[in-house]
């Protein structure tokens, strides 16, 4: 399946950074907001409490000159601090509330708005008990667009001021005046706005920096490790389940690699499960096929042996008197004329009975053999010596051998008796010997070995020669009746050989290539015959050259 490319907006490490990008800005953004209230609110309280020392500082310095009824001195003074480019606003207001003396020289003699700011401390509705705090006694307030820092001072009723002869107030008024200071507040909005800006840039640069260390941090703890499942998982979806992802720690990605590689290995456990199923199923696939083919090889063979068989027997009855006359005829014939006459065409005549008489007895051979093989004589069944049949066999054809220059290896093992017939069995090796000598007619080896396989209760007999062998097509047909590659052969031989492994309940089968020899293999069950049901599975093909 192909895989998709993931956006890079979508991947882990974009969308990690972007929240710890913007936690880290959340966060130091409230924490910069908390600093600067702080900080503006200090440098508030030290205003204030600066602007109430200096009110202060004014009414102290007044306070004399006002006792000793010197006005004008007291003026020139609130005039000179008045000067001050900080200060915004200096008024100075008597027991009745009017302007006594102002910097701004049109407000004396007025009488301001008791709702105002400056006034609040003292006839506001949640008035403040005397003497006045620092926070009571200040405000804050904008004017023309400038901060403005507010103080008032009240001038307290003394006891030289209630009984001075200049203007006496009743020891029971405790407030005689108030000092009214008010100062810009242009250096403290600068050194707020600088410490803004510095502890600004502070915070972008440890957000910045906390991004990047975080981000370093997690690529290497999660990021990396998530890259190599997501890359581990590909590999197992592609097939691949013999590669393992590192460990990289304790924790839960630790746990979560683990997991994978104890999934991959479960998976290719399961998966070599499978295919061993798998290979044991198609093996035994095959060998059911392999083991009906060979039943069906069995019985159309067996068929095919049964229906020739009947055919064989029909014919050979019907041409086997006439044959028998011509025969005898032929031999009467030669005995009148005389084996050796003096007239030529007589001699001619004698060639021609001699040709009749051989090729007759030619006839009445292959009749023979067509009798014997339909015929299926019955078994005499004893506990015959295999290996005495193949020496018999073996002595039946020890003068073709010799004629031929054939080297005979002989390799007879000890063998149990297998309850047998032991003339069938002899003529069945002969057979099988007779067709070796034909296919070695320039002489070669034939390799006689017996055996006793005791883990299939068996005999086992292996005839092979060095011969010109039998192609894949003829291997598969020399089983067939009649089916020979020999001039002057029935092919009848072998097929009486496969009629005598089956009766015997064995197994005959066959290997050979063009050039490279056959070997033949009969396996016999000890029990010989009463083993019915095993069968003469033949593989395909048999002795080049049947008889």
């Amino acid at each position: 399946m192909h895989t998709v490319p993931i956006a890079w907006w979508n991947r882990l490490g974009v969308r990690l950074a972007a929240a710890i990008a913007l936690v880290s800005v959340i966060t130091l953004s409230v924490f910069l907001l908390l600093v600067l209230r702080s900080q503006t609110d200090h440098l508030m309280d030290q205003a204030r409490r600066s602007a109430a020392i200096v009110n202060d500082t004014i009414s102290s310095s007044i306070d004399h000159d006002m006792l000793q009824d010197r006005r004008e001195d007291a003026y020139q003074i609130m005039a000179a601090i008045a000067e001050q480019d900080q200060v915004e606003r200096l008024r100075l207001f008597d027991a009745a509330g009017r302007i006594r003396y102002s910097k701004d020289p049109a407000e004396i003699g007025q009488v301001p708005d008791i709702k105002a700011a400056s006034c609040s401390p003292c006839h506001g509705s949640g008035r403040s008990q005397l003497p006045l705090s620092v926070i009571d006694r200040t405000h804050v307030a904008l004017r023309n667009g400038r901060h403005v820092l507010g103080a008032v001072t009240p001038i307290y009723n003394h006891p030289a001021c209630s009984t001075a002869s200049c203007h006496v107030h009743p020891p029971s008024q405790r407030v005689v005046g108030v000092v009214e200071l008010g100062l810009h507040l242009d250096s403290i909005d600068q050194e707020s706005a600088t410490l803004g800006r510095k502890t600004m840039g502070l915070t972008l640069l440890a957000t910045f920096t906390l991004g990047v260390l975080t981000f370093a941090f997690t690529h290497g703890l999660v990021i990396h490790p998530v890259r190599r499942l997501v890359a581990a998982t590909k590999r197992v979806r592609a097939g691949t389940l013999d590669e393992r992802v590192p460990v990289s720690g304790t924790g839960e990605i630790g746990v979560l690699e683990e997991s994978f590689n104890e999934m991959e290995r479960s998976l290719s456990a399961a998966r070599a499960e499978r295919n061993d199923l798998l290979q044991g199923l198609e093996r035994q696939v095959r060998e059911r096929t392999a083991a009906l083919e060979r039943a069906q090889a069995q019985l159309i063979q067996t068929e095919k042996l049964s229906s020739l068989g009947k055919l064989s027997a029909s014919i050979a009855h019907e041409i086997n008197n006439p044959l028998a006359g011509i025969l005898t005829t032929a031999r009467l014939l030669i005995r009148t004329i005389g084996e050796t006459p003096d007239d030529p065409r007589a001699r001619s005549t004698i060639r021609l009975l001699t040709l009749v008489q051989r090729e007759t007895e030619r006839c009445t051979a292959i009749v023979r053999n067509l009798l014997g093989f339909a015929r299926e004589r019955a078994l005499t069944l004893t506990d015959a010596d295999v290996n005495a049949a193949l020496d018999e066999a073996l002595f039946l054809v020890a003068n073709q051998l010799a004629l031929q220059g054939i080297d005979l290896q002989r390799d007879l093992n000890p063998i149990p008796a297998v309850r047998s017939d032991f003339g069938q069995l002899r003529q069945a090796f002969a057979n099988i010997m007779i067709n070796a000598c034909d296919a070695m007619p320039e002489g070669g080896t034939l390799r006689v070995r017996s055996e006793f396989v005791e883990a299939e209760r068996i005999v086992a007999i292996e005839i092979a020669d060095t011969g010109v062998g039998i192609s894949p097509e003829q291997l598969t047909k020399v089983l067939d009746p009649f089916f020979t590659t020999k001039e002057k052969g029935t092919g009848l031989g072998l097929s009486v050989v496969y009629g005598v492994v089956e009766r015997h309940g064995g197994r005959l089968s066959i290997e050979s290539a063009p050039g490279a020899g056959t070997t033949v293999t009969i396996r016999l069950p000890l029990s010989g015959a009463e083993t019915q049901g095993a069968g003469a599975a033949a593989a395909p093909g048999a002795m080049h050259g049947a008889a």
